[in-house]
């Protein structure tokens, strides 16, 4: 991991100490699923840098502990969109935080979504479960910037149809002209859709392989094995873009926790291009 990142950018890198938490106000909070929560965010004082999408900060849940949480959304106000499944105490602790509540937020850290590569080409997102929640700000501004693309198509897999993220939006994105297929492994009696993974239903998506950029976030089997479908369709694997996720603490390069081959996913991810990953995807988390 020792080649140039994607597209992380001087200007996205905190000024402040990064490993002290900013405080912000929760002033909005929805409730996405049984489980999932977006939770929007304001600065009490001075706001920390713009984030890209795919980058993630450090959530702090105070007396609990601190979580990496992927760019939800921004706001021109200088709010941001956190979008947090429980999965633990400071998860849970998270997205209980009551409006009007603080939490700390240091950030943001990592790598960003390469959308400019995609410029003049097919673009393609897959997402399994969560992993809609990075691609979200991606998927909301190749929509806005549609004319640039050849064309943009979206593929989401979740576990059941209730635990299908933002519904809405992936019905704006379809009446915007956007290829979307979902697909869910257990249907119930209202679910007239796909059944299966995404890789699956990765062929439904009208697009030249030989001009596709795809990026794709998600569980990492789920990464690898679309990784692997998509070059068996003849995607490139320079031109997949996946979000790797590891036990990232410091967020900073100084722990170790997130070590992966001879980098860190904290600052040489959490993107990186699919032939850069596919070795180091076979290291077991510790």
């Amino acid at each position: 991991m020792s080649e140039p990142r994607p597209t992380s950018t001087a200007s996205a890198m905190p000024v402040a100490d990064p490993m002290v938490p900013t405080p912000y106000e929760v002033v909005g909070r929805r409730q996405e699923g049984v489980d999932t929560v977006t939770l929007t965010l304001a600065p009490t004082g001075s706001a920390l840098p713009t984030a890209r999408p795919g980058q993630f900060f450090m959530l702090w849940a105070p007396g609990v502990g601190e979580v990496p949480i992927s760019l939800g959304g921004t706001g021109s106000d200088g709010t941001i969109e956190e979008t947090i499944r429980v999965v633990g105490a400071v998860s849970r602790a998270l997205v209980g935080t009551a409006v009007g509540g603080t939490i700390g937020v240091r950030g943001p850290f990592g790598t960003a979504w390469d959308l400019e590569a995609a410029s003049g080409r097919h673009v393609l997102f897959v997402a399994g479960g969560v992993g809609l929640v990075p691609l979200r700000p991606s998927i909301a501004e190749a929509v806005a910037r549609a004319d640039e693309f050849l064309g943009i198509g979206v593929v989401v897999g979740a576990r059941t149809p209730a635990d299908l993220l933002f519904g809405d939006l992936l019905a704006d994105w379809g009446r915007s002209g956007v290829q979307v297929v979902t697909t869910v492994d257990r249907g119930d009696r209202a679910w007239h859709g796909h059944i299966g993974v995404v890789t699956e239903v990765l062929d439904l998506v009208d697009l030249d392989p030989a001009a596709t950029t795809a990026l794709v976030c998600g569980p990492e089997v789920m990464m690898r094995f679309t990784a692997q479908a998509l070059e068996g369709l003849g995607v490139e694997l320079s031109d997949v873009q996946l979000s790797l996720e590891r036990n990232m603490k410091c967020a900073v390069g100084h722990c170790g926790h997130c070590q992966l081959g001879g980098g860190f996913v904290c600052l040489d991810g959490p993107v990186v291009s699919a032939d850069r990953a596919a070795p180091l995807l076979r290291v077991r988390e510790r």
